[in-house]
């Protein structure tokens, strides 16, 4: 059915069939998603294993020319998204549309999906970030790169925390919610199937049940499967680095300090292993327990550090960093540095490959699993709702947990406490770093513990929540958590597929091997979500007109009146 006709606007279209087997091992599955999207990942591995050397070159050469050639789409695309959720956000006839039908409550309490928003989409890079980046941008950001302040010094302080929230902000929140807006929007509305095509319905129409159907979801499941991979990457790190802490033995690291070999193989075993016992158990279980308990662990450890470290600062820096934040926000998204030979200006181009680019690319890699989870756990909410929920509320925490930890770390190193040690270590064991030097040995070591505990529950969860995100994609948009009884072996494939691409990935080239896979897996799932921001856009607009014209927009409207029946 078409959008629109000569005379008035249609309804929009409410059945999107793809085609899924009735038996056998692939049951309830589309075969041309679920197959190819295996083969690609399980080639990725074997490639990785199997042909280390070649593996690494080829990455790197072609994460040279992606770089270069797409870092501008990158910048400008990550923009656009932000000014169209923007839009929604604030457009008032858009505010009361709801993910669902007429009067349709929310299936989880305002707690359980902030810690569920919270835990999926950012908890274990915030464990890593909260010291790693504000100290590293103190070291050098653009500011220092072009003489403006001196590096490790008070006044690099501020500057820090704008390139901190920047990264960390409105731009991957509204990138989340976007992918999740367009996807619950015709699903839970419409009736269209739960999975990433069904949002580019309003663009293509049914178009998207055949083979350009296959290929967004085959795209955005590898996609999920590389943005989970620096993830749990980052997590398995810190992880490791925490057991050293706690003493657990040398042979957990190198002598460089990274994980050792056998250190990342038992940790993948155990947490891997941990999140897919986790997925059979299904989304009210397992994953909406974890996430309860993540955010009960994550308020008590902000509490320590607002409590004993120094609280005051971070106070002031959440706030001067948020109002630098927004009143230098338009000018940051749209900065695009290029090389032109110069130090300084060479400088810039790098760094913001980097940083930005790379953030960039990691959240919009990680949005079809984020935004997916964010659809899937929002049903019954309106738009306005959705979107100050999304955007804001895990922004802000990400803020604060931010100002307060890093904060403290800051606080150390310019006061001489720290004496260059939290600067010294390396960025998975900064936050472990800081906690020696704010507290005894024998408190350190406990709330080391803390921060071990709390990266399983948030590691668990994101693995937890990718494996069932990827089969529910694959299962043409059944809900994987109500079968995953029915779903064991492919629940068990993915969570050896994700140890598998970040087991290789690290120990073929460490975290660099993983940022370069994913910015590379990144690139083709970037023009969907242009294309999805322009999907939500077109059936938001669409269904305000439907209303004026007392045309039905969702699918139990259009289905009483073609019962006859009362909508």
């Amino acid at each position: 059915m078409s959008e629109t006709s000569s005379n008035s606007i249609d309804p929009p279209l409410i059945d999107l069939p793809i085609e899924t087997a009735d038996s056998g091992f692939y049951s309830g599955f589309s075969k041309m998603v679920t197959v190819p999207s295996k083969i690609i990942v399980a080639a990725l591995i074997v490639w990785a294993i199997v042909f280390p050397t070649h593996a690494n070159e080829t990455l790197k050469i072609a994460n040279e020319n992606i770089i270069r050639e797409f870092s501008g789409w990158y910048v400008y695309l990550v923009a656009f998204l932000m000014l169209v959720a923007l839009i929604l956000a604030i457009i008032p006839q858009t505010g009361s549309l709801r993910l669902g039908s007429a009067g349709e409550q929310p299936e989880f309490s305002r707690f359980s999906w902030f810690s569920m928003l919270f835990g999926a989409g950012i908890g274990i890079g915030m464990l890593t970030y909260a010291t790693g980046e504000p100290m590293s941008h103190f070291q050098n950001n653009p500011d220092i790169i072009r003489g403006m302040i001196e590096p490790v010094s008070q006044e690099a302080v501020r500057p820090a925390y704008v390139y901190t929230f920047l990264h960390w902000g409105f731009n991957a929140w509204a990138t989340y919610a976007l992918v999740g807006l367009a996807v619950g929007y015709v699903s839970y509305r419409r009736g269209l199937p739960l999975t990433i095509r069904s949002s580019l319905a309003p663009l293509f129409g049914k178009a998207m049940s055949g083979t350009a159907g296959h290929i967004v979801d085959i795209v955005a499941v590898v996609a999920t499967i590389l943005g989970v991979a620096v993830t749990m990457s980052l997590g398995v790190e810190q992880f490791v680095a925490g057991l050293h802490r706690i003493g657990m033995g040398d042979w957990l690291l190198k002598a460089e300090g990274s994980a050792s070999n056998p250190a990342i193989v038992i940790a993948l075993i155990l947490l891997v292993g941990a999140s897919t016992l986790s997925a059979l158990s299904g989304v009210g279980k397992g994953i909406k327990w974890l996430s309860n308990l993540n955010m009960g662990l994550s308020f008590l450890l902000l509490a320590i550090f607002l409590i004993f470290g120094s609280g005051l600062l971070g106070i002031e820096l959440l706030f001067t960093g948020m109002y630098d934040y927004i009143r230098t926000l338009p000018q940051l998204v749209l900065t695009l540095w290029s090389a032109d030979g110069t130090s300084a200006g060479d400088a810039l181009a790098q760094w913001q490959l980097d940083w930005s680019v790379f953030y960039w690319a990691w959240w919009i890699a990680f949005a079809p699993f984020v935004g997916m989870f964010i659809a899937r756990v929002s049903r019954g909410r309106t738009i306005r709702e959705y979107m100050f929920g999304v955007v804001l509320v895990p922004s802000v925490m990400c803020f604060i947990w931010m100002a307060i930890v890093g904060g403290t770390a800051i606080d150390l190193e310019l006061s001489g406490a720290a004496d260059g040690t939290i600067l010294a270590a390396g960025i998975s064991d900064q936050l472990y770093a800081t906690l020696s030097v704010l507290f005894s040995p024998d408190i350190a070591m406990i709330l080391s513990g803390l921060v071990v505990i709390l990266l399983m529950t948030y590691l668990i969860t994101s693995a937890d929540s990718a494996i069932l995100i990827v089969n529910t994609i694959n299962g043409a948009g059944e809900d994987a958590a109500d079968q995953a009884s029915d779903r064991r072996h492919h629940i068990v494939f993915w969570g050896a597929a994700i140890a598998l691409v970040v087991g290789s990935m690290l120990i073929l080239g460490g975290i660099d091997a993983i940022r370069v896979t994913m910015i590379i897996g990144a690139l083709p799932f970037s023009f969907v979500v242009a294309l999805m921001a322009i999907s939500i856009g077109k059936a938001v607009l669409f269904d305000l007109i439907r209303k004026s014209q007392d045309v039905p927009t969702t699918a139990e409207a259009i289905e009483a009146i073609a019962e006859n029946q009362p909508a």
